[in-house]
């Protein structure tokens, strides 16, 4: 079989807390653990309301640089040992979420600790990338003040806007917010097809112009879709783990159907912190599904030649 990539394709610092840390957060402040966040860590299934609820839960504990520095060390553990290839994570913040919304520490605290732990990877030869995460479900006012409250000082190792959340709301809707980040200098990526319909990974590149799909495993069932997806070149970060957990009437796993119809796909951990993973048990996880060799050498290809950490500055 051919070794686990370096290259985490797909990770959430919020959703990558290590839940040993989580655990002595709470007891610390004699808080008890949600029982979604209990049922995540046995492996279960839960709805992904459920799953929004235990992933806010640790945001609290994210509050100085230390505690997003100790975040961003998780997230490059997660990768496998180096092996002469490079390493890399593409790294999913919610600054809004964080500063703003809940209020847990300052944006220059945030930046702080991502530098601190940007530059402590990249000692050990790993590079990341952050990717700001606007949530979908709050419309496109809310997208408009995570760019106000990201965008003036910026730093260089954020390249990139995504929506996550609840695919409630229109791509259509979103499109001002998403050419905004792009006039910026962002790239654009999007979560859709894991909790809302296939239709929304069409929307999302015809109508908000995104260049990358998070999870987007409901488009398999539309021929039209995946042809969309190759014909456009659109990289798709797959996470079996995640979505075995939280797309639960998914049925097979299409990312063999994808690979062997010419979609660029990739794997991704998503938030192992929750759904307990590493990126080496990802690709055990791909493997599983039945991937042949020349599949599996597709996967790090692809997750080479469409990661953004790869592009971003080294320290």
């Amino acid at each position: 079989m051919p070794p686990c990539p370096g290259i985490d394709r797909h990770a959430h610092l919020e959703g990558g807390l290590d839940p040993r840390w989580v655990r002595d957060r709470a007891r610390e402040r004699g808080m008890e653990l949600p029982a979604p966040l209990e049922a995540l860590w046995r492996g279960e299934a839960v709805p992904f309301e459920s799953f929004i609820q235990a992933f806010f839960f640790g945001c609290r504990f994210l509050c100085d640089a230390d505690a997003v520095r100790d975040a961003v060390r998780a997230a490059a553990g997660r990768l496998p040992p180096a092996d002469g290839g490079p390493r890399g994570v593409d790294l999913w913040v919610s600054p809004h979420l964080l500063v703003k919304q809940a209020a847990f520490l300052s944006l220059d605290a945030l930046w702080k600790g991502l530098d601190e732990g940007i530059r402590e990877a990249g000692r050990d030869g790993i590079r990341i990338a952050v990717i700001i995460d606007a949530v979908n479900h709050f419309g496109p006012g809310h997208g408009h003040e995570v760019l106000d409250l990201v965008l003036p000082g910026r730093p260089g190792w954020v390249v990139g806007f995504s929506t996550g959340g609840l695919e409630r709301v229109p791509f259509r809707d979103w499109a001002p917010v998403f050419q905004r980040a792009r006039g910026a200098g962002l790239r654009l990526a999007a979560h859709a097809g894991e909790n809302g319909p296939g239709a929304n990974v069409r929307e999302a590149i015809l109508d908000a112009g995104v260049e990358r799909i998070v999870h987007g495993v409901r488009a398999a069932s539309d021929p039209a879709l995946v042809e969309l997806l190759v014909d456009r070149g659109i990289a798709l970060d797959v996470c079996p783990t995640s979505n075995r957990a939280l797309v639960p009437d998914l049925g097979p796993h299409p990312l063999p159907l994808l690979l062997e119809a010419g979609v660029r796909c990739a794997l991704g951990t998503d938030d192992p912190g929750l759904i307990p993973t590493d990126l080496p048990g990802e690709w055990n996880a791909a493997r599983d599904l039945g991937l042949s060799n020349p599949h599996l050498e597709t996967l790090a290809r692809n997750a080479r030649a469409d990661a953004w950490c790869l592009g971003a500055p080294a320290d």
